[in-house]
């Protein structure tokens, strides 16, 4: 018997993360969660009912063992992760500062950045509708950079569509390297996912619709430029939209653009127009800052259709 198809696999980092929440008694207090643009992303889509598949590499130990138990909960497909016993989970810290978070990474040398090209699961990527990298997961080492061209490879013969959310982080490359392979990559990429802060350092162009005009000349099919508190504008087949998240009161970002990716591909893998989609990715994606840490706020299918309602 034929495994069951996916609608999404997603392929990347996961991260513990803890946040400190306050100082009672003159002592940090962290909440302890879980992040990782790419398994926030699964985790996203999984609870809006997509049938979704994760890819990478944990360590053999305890931080490992609780991802791996967190997605099999969120019933995600775990067959594509690999342990690895010489290499950690990476972590990492949130501080919240005036001008938003601080982030300290322990990710050097983690087992996702070892990932190679040679241990890709080529069946359960083949059997997605969509395939889901980040430029982040590009910019953690050589190797993984390779593995996400690889994967991009593997589902374009296949004629599964390729997600790519172009997620930039100066502290992992700079900005020429990064500039080259996220554009390269967008060029490749059947839904082109880029942030409008990070779009205008990457793109070098300031104003909204010509930061629109530039990513979309790159070919993809959808272009969803993510707008933060101001939530995203879409364009398919010269057709461009935008769409206003619902207010409610920020508690933490973490995690909110991951969302409205999920939310967003959950919603094409189930056959609703791209505009729709938007609609519901920015209202889940709004209904996430509404709590501590990456996953934790994340709404359900029901929760995000109740906001719709309203």
């Amino acid at each position: 018997m034929s495994p069951e198809p996916l609608d999404i696999v997603c392929l990347g980092e996961p991260m513990v993360e803890f946040t400190r929440i306050g100082d009672p008694d003159g002592r940090p207090v962290y909440l302890q969660g879980f992040g990782g643009d790419t398994s926030n992303c699964a985790i996203a889509a999984a609870r809006q009912g997509a049938r979704v598949g994760y890819v990478t590499a944990l360590g053999a130990d305890r931080f490992g063992d609780m991802y791996m138990d967190l997605w099999r909960d969120e019933g995600i497909d775990t067959s594509g992760v690999a342990r690895d016993p010489s290499a950690p989970t990476a972590a990492y810290f949130i501080q919240p500062v005036a001008e938003g978070r601080d982030f300290t990474y322990y990710r050097k040398g983690s087992a996702a950045s070892r990932m190679t090209p040679e241990t890709l699961p080529v069946e359960l990527i083949e059997r997605a509708k969509y395939l889901a990298v980040s430029a982040i997961s590009q910019a953690i080492s050589e190797s993984a950079l390779a593995t996400v061209d690889r994967a991009i490879d593997i589902a374009r013969a296949a004629g599964v569509k390729v997600a790519y959310d172009t997620n930039l982080r100066l502290n992992l490359w700079d900005l020429e390297t990064a500039r080259s392979a996220i554009h390269d990559t967008a060029r490749r990429a059947d839904i082109l996912l880029p942030s409008l802060d990070e779009a205008r350092v990457l793109s070098d162009v300031e104003d909204l619709d010509a930061v629109m005009d530039f990513y979309g000349a790159m070919g993809a099919e959808i272009l969803a430029l993510k707008c933060g508190e101001a939530g995203a504008v879409i364009e398919v087949g010269g057709e461009r939209r935008g769409f206003v998240p619902p207010d409610v009161t920020v508690v933490d970002t973490s995690g909110a653009g991951d969302t409205f990716v999920g939310s967003f591909l959950a919603r094409l893998s189930a056959g609703d127009d791209p505009f729709a989609a938007a609609s519901y990715g920015v209202t889940a994606a709004s209904l996430s800052t509404q709590g501590y840490g990456a996953i934790g706020p994340m709404p359900s299918a029901a929760q995000v259709y109740e906001a719709l309602s309203e």
